[in-house]
């Protein structure tokens, strides 16, 4: 009898899942430490938490626990659309911004596809390809920032998709408007661009991507509640598109994908914006003293524009392992191939402080992979 396992499809049999920033809950178990002694600057997360407002919408949804959420999403999307001056037929939500890459996939690529990336983009887009038999092209990224200019080449007749992440992750660098403009200029017609802002709301001067959905080009715009926000846990994202587009997206997602609780908190939170000004400033403030403390302990780093910093440390597993037995996790990069640099999330500042101490603890340690403080 023929084994079901061999019936699998092979690209999804040979796909590797995505591997997260570690729980701070698995960590304390694996050290014997308590949850309180761990500093977590792995994921790109709002070390402020939710605003208030948004807390209490949850606590008030949750008395409505035993009834389905609205599988419309009427208010959020309206409340979204109406602050983008975009409609509500132009608003698809997602269980996570991650859930609209999947709704992409299934509503426009097949085996045998194409879809391009920049070199060190994020991990999602090429595991969501591979989810659906396509091959991912991964087009190099000088200065570690999308070259715009070198995916246009790379785009072939097989190509359906472009994922332009900005900023992006983990790079945290970002291409600006006249770049993009001229990547729109020439791009073919039977491409999908997909511009993943997750990082947007943490910009000063953010390029303006939404014209093309009120132009009605092939664009979809990915946002997300997960990090200004602070929403994370509750996976709730959106995806923007011309409503042609979006209507087809719609049809391939599961009946209430975004659920009651999420659905409260992220449209109190989004008129917030006293809570969204202080994660701003926050995060401008830690990244400054992180990237002046980089600067004097000779370490060389990527400048960010988004609430995390990319930073070369000789061996990115040596120096991930020694900061999870200090009780500080943070990112190691060898799945973007990245093995000699870790991603750091910019956290509170008293947080900062912990993370540059520890780190310069394992300098002065003589850890070999690492500079010593002159």
């Amino acid at each position: 009898m023929t084994s079901i396992l061999s019936q699998a499809h092979n690209h999804v049999v040979d796909l590797i899942a995505y591997e997260p920033g570690k729980p701070v809950e698995e960590l304390a178990r694996e050290m014997g430490l308590e949850p309180s002694q761990i500093v977590k600057l792995a994921s790109n997360e709002n070390p402020l938490g939710p605003s208030p407002a948004a807390l209490q919408a949850m606590h008030d949804a949750l008395e409505r626990s035993h009834f389905y959420p609205d599988g419309g999403a009427w208010a959020l999307r309206n409340a979204i659309a109406e602050r983008l001056d975009l409609h509500r037929e132009n608003v698809i939500l997602g269980n996570g911004s991650n859930e609209i890459i999947e709704f992409i996939g299934h509503a426009f690529l097949k085996p045998g596809d194409e879809v391009v990336t920049a070199g060190h983009a994020f991990a999602v887009y090429r595991l969501m390809a591979q989810l659906f038999g396509a091959k991912t092209i991964e087009v190099p990224d000088p200065g570690f920032t999308h070259d715009l200019d070198a995916m246009l080449e790379a785009v072939t007749a097989k190509t359906r998709q472009v994922f332009i992440a900005n900023p992006n992750n983990p790079t945290g660098t970002m291409v600006g408007q006249q770049a993009i403009d001229r990547f729109m200029e020439r791009v073919p017609d039977h491409v999908l661009v997909i511009f993943d802002e997750a990082y947007f709301e943490f910009l000063d001067h953010a390029p303006d991507v939404l014209r093309y959905v009120r132009e009605g080009r092939n664009v979809v715009v990915m946002r997300t509640f997960s990090k200004i926000q602070g929403l994370a846990n509750l996976r709730i994202g959106y995806g923007l598109a011309p409503a042609k587009i979006a209507e087809v997206l719609q049809k391939t997602r599961q009946p209430f994908n975004a659920n009651g609780i999420a659905q409260a908190g992220a449209l109190a939170g989004l008129s917030d914006e006293e809570h969204m000004r202080r994660t701003r400033e926050l995060t401008h403030e830690g990244r400054t003293f992180l990237e002046s403390k980089f600067v004097r302990m000779g370490l060389t780093f990527v400048p960010s524009v988004a609430n995390f910093i990319l930073v070369h440390v000789g061996d990115g597993d040596a120096v991930f392992k020694a900061l999870l037995r200090r009780g500080v996790i943070v990112r190691a990069m060898r799945s973007y191939k990245l093995p000699e640099w870790i991603r750091v999330s910019v956290g509170t500042m008293e947080q900062n402080i912990r993370f540059i101490e520890e780190l310069s603890a394992l300098c002065e340690a003589g850890l070999p992979t690492l500079p010593t403080p002159a």
